[in-house]
């Protein structure tokens, strides 16, 4: 926050007594971590973290190299710095909202730790039981040197890491989209049903979920959706989604 300016004492005359400076706040508060999926970075979740800021809580979205490492290595590096961010600022009750891989960062960081101020979590176009899309293009050269190591762990199959998690013990809400982007036409054929290009409808479930949402939109920019931002929010504050029309807090 900006320093007060000081007027000089013959216009603090005119003008009365000067306001003192505010003090900052000890009052405890709520934290939202925001975790991106992979390839991306921390400014694809910018209207998100805005929202959540100005909803209220204290918004912490810090990137990640998601390319580089496995997402076991991430998860331990990313969610402990968001959690001190968090405590820093006095929260009292911290949750997270994640697209795509970051929900699987936050699963394999909750299996592994305690965490006692947990809230709520909402992901969003989560491969909670892999991506068909890994699953087809594992093998491609191009795919393997884009996406790194964690690529590798997003497939369908027992061996890839969604599977070994286990069910969900927190309150999680899910919002998934059934709509491709066009540059996913090409691997439409290989979905079960429906899907958003990358995961498909049913594969974002995960046992244990509190509420799900199917809502049309394509997996790269789910995150930026007017209604997803407000259902997240919502879920955050209540614990499932707005279906009533009430709206977010």
């Amino acid at each position: 926050m900006r320093a007060r300016k000081r007027f000089p004492l013959v216009i603090a005359l005119l003008l009365g007594p000067l306001t003192p400076p505010a003090e900052t706040s000890s009052e405890a508060t709520e934290c939202v971590v925001l975790l991106h999926g992979l390839g991306r970075t921390e400014h694809s979740l910018r209207e998100l973290e805005e929202a959540a800021t100005e909803a209220g809580y204290v918004a912490v979205n810090l990137g990640y190299p998601s390319r580089e490492h496995p997402i076991e290595e991430l998860a331990e590096d990313v969610i402990p710095r968001a959690i001190q961010d968090c405590r820093a600022a006095n929260a009292d009750r911290l949750h997270f909202i994640t697209h795509s891989m970051g929900g699987i960062l936050v699963r394999y960081f909750l299996k592994h730790n305690d965490l006692a101020q947990l809230g709520r979590v909402v992901m969003l176009s989560p491969p909670n039981r892999g991506s068909e899309a890994a699953d087809n293009l594992k093998d491609v050269a191009a795919y393997r040197w884009l996406n790194g190591p964690a690529g590798q762990q997003l497939t369908t199959g027992p061996d890839g890491l969604p599977a070994q998690l286990g069910p969900v013990d927190f309150p999680l809400g899910i919002i998934t989209g059934n709509r491709h982007a066009f540059f996913d036409d090409w691997l439409s054929d290989e979905f079960p049903g429906e899907h958003d290009g990358k995961v498909s409808v049913e594969r974002a479930k995960v046992e244990g979920m509190s509420d799900f949402l199917v809502v049309p939109r394509p997996h790269p920019f789910i995150m930026d959706a007017d209604e997803v931002i407000a259902q997240s929010l919502f879920f955050l504050q209540h614990g499932h989604f707005d279906r009533a029309g009430d709206g977010p807090r």
